[in-house]
């Protein structure tokens, strides 16, 4: 169920044929992972015509910027959030963020190719982030962020194991988070985790049955992603203290 101020935006986004994908706490419900959010988080296509596109979707919906950085094409392509609030009356102050690249996905022509559109019972469309790129787009440093990547993982796992496909077999055995759902994806799919171990080596502990040693593992391998988000955000918030300081200095 897609909330109708969530709904409205989305439908200002495709009028105005902006190339966007939902991604954040909505996408998460439509794939089953139910996660509370008045927002709605868009990434989107960085060039000139799409931004243009854009502005015009946001004037409709009176969006304004409430923080920094501008709305500006730098900054999006350097990997800023730009944020949003919807001033129009039927959106109950809707607040939107956009983004234009992520750690750990790919380009966003990569992530349109793989996207997944959204057809609700009366026809309306929209299109949002694939599961694996939102999966992977989730593991950051936020500590509320690795409990909804489970829940993800493990709704797809349930939803489709007793019929899976070689690529859901893939996906789960590199993603799934859970010990003894790792421990029985391996032993139910032996060949093709003998080959996913050399790209995720934790998987050698759940071919041998070791819920211990693997829930060790899965602890490290998210510090590891932790402290990866952090390196990456670094110098992103170094810049955007610099512009808040610049801010409170004209005022």
């Amino acid at each position: 169920m897609i909330p109708n101020p969530i709904r409205r935006v989305l439908s200002s986004i495709r009028k105005h044929r902006v190339r966007a994908l939902l991604m954040g706490g909505q996408a998460c419900v439509l794939y089953g992972a139910a996660e509370f959010s008045r927002d709605t988080d868009l990434v989107i296509f960085a060039d000139a015509g799409n931004l243009t596109r854009l502005r015009r979707a946001l004037a409709e919906l009176q969006a304004e910027v409430i923080a920094v950085p501008p709305f500006q094409i730098g900054y999006l392509r350097r990997g800023h959030a730009v944020h949003f609030r919807c001033l129009r009356p039927d959106l109950l102050r809707m607040r939107v963020d956009v983004m234009a690249r992520l750690r750990g996905v790919g380009s966003f022509a990569s992530l349109w190719r793989r996207r997944t559109t959204v057809t609700l019972p009366d026809g309306f469309r929209f299109d949002v982030m694939s599961l694996p790129d939102l999966v992977r787009a989730k593991k950051t440093q936020r500590d509320k962020d690795w409990p909804m990547l489970r829940r993800l993982v493990e709704a797809h796992y349930f939803q489709g194991r007793d019929h899976p496909t070689v690529i859901q077999v893939r996906f789960w055995l590199l993603e799934l988070r859970s010990p003894e759902l790792l421990i029985e994806a391996a032993s139910r799919h032996r060949t093709t985790c003998e080959r996913a171990v050399r790209r995720r080596p934790l998987l050698q502990y759940a071919m041998r049955g070791d819920p211990m040693a693997l829930e060790s593992a899965l602890r490290e391998e998210a510090d590891r992603e932790r402290e990866a988000d952090r390196r990456y955000w670094q110098p992103l918030r170094a810049e955007l203290e610099r512009l808040r300081r610049r801010r409170v200095q004209r005022l």
